[in-house]
């Protein structure tokens, strides 16, 4: 089952990066457009259907095999998607830009093995979900603030934590619906941050550095949850030196990419 579980969440990877690639690709230089544009684009609706089902398939993963095998899987997507997206812009990947989301991947595997798991249901008060969605708009904003006078692999960045934020608080109210209990309140809030995530991230997706865009999701999305999760849910935080060197070595590789990562040629897509 374990060895199932590993080639299914890597399956799911694989369709998880062909999305993101896909709906960047339609995504460069369409931010004045927004998502209207997008949502009329067969190609950039493709590509949310196969994200959709490299979730499905991450989940059903996690079913199957421990999440010590499962989750090191789901960070091979960024390694699929910087070929993908290449390929799709008509290049190839250099080794420089390969080797700098490489390190990103190595450090964000050890920061998710270092995460102790929680036990016992999840619960958060009426307050709790009002702070979880109050800190993390304040914090999407003040990233879409900064990104405006960022350069072009700066403003990608930002703009892809700022919805990795939003997608670490959607993911943190998704985790206490369903282990704490359903509540229609906290159902009908829900869509709010992930609205927000959703067009954040096709703003960083059309400034046109797409590895730094998808390595900043990568990083910024888990690293909010597993924050969230330990200030309103009690849950505990990873301990040593080990958590920090991995972080450290996350931080350097997204630079790195930042650096090597060419800005796609602004388009407007057919």
């Amino acid at each position: 089952m374990t060895v199932l579980a590993a080639v299914i969440a890597l399956v799911g990877s694989l369709f998880f990066a062909l999305g993101a690639a896909l709906q960047q690709f339609e995504a460069v230089g369409s931010a004045k457009r927004g998502m209207l544009a997008l949502l009329r684009r067969p190609r950039w609706l493709l590509g949310g259907v196969s994200i959709l089902a490299g979730g499905g398939l991450h989940i059903v993963a996690l079913g199957l095999g421990p999440l010590t095998i499962v989750q090191p899987m789901g960070v091979a997507s960024l390694l699929f998607a910087l070929p993908i997206a290449a390929t799709l812009h008509g290049r190839r990947p250099s080794s420089k830009e390969l080797t700098a989301a490489g390190v990103v991947a190595a450090g964000l595997i050890g920061l998710v093995l270092l995460v102790p798991e929680s036990d016992g249901p999840t619960h958060l008060g009426p307050d709790g979900v009002l702070t979880l969605l109050g800190v993390a708009g304040i914090a999407a904003v003040l990233l879409w603030a900064g990104s405006r006078a960022a350069s072009p692999a700066g403003r990608a960045a930002l703009l892809a934590t700022s919805s990795g934020v939003l997608y670490g608080a959607t993911a943190t109210l998704v985790r206490v619906l369903v282990d704490g209990g359903w509540n229609w309140w906290y159902l009908l809030a829900l869509p709010i941050p992930a609205l927000l995530a959703l067009m954040m991230l096709q703003r960083a997706y059309a400034v046109g550095h797409f590895g730094v865009s998808f390595a900043s999701l990568q990083v910024a999305d888990p690293l909010t949850a597993v924050a969230f999760g330990a200030l309103l849910l009690g849950e505990p935080l990873p301990t040593g030196i080990l958590p920090v060197l991995a972080a450290l070595l996350t931080a350097a590789g997204t630079v790195a990419l930042a650096r090597t990562s060419p800005l796609e040629a602004h388009r407007d897509p057919a």
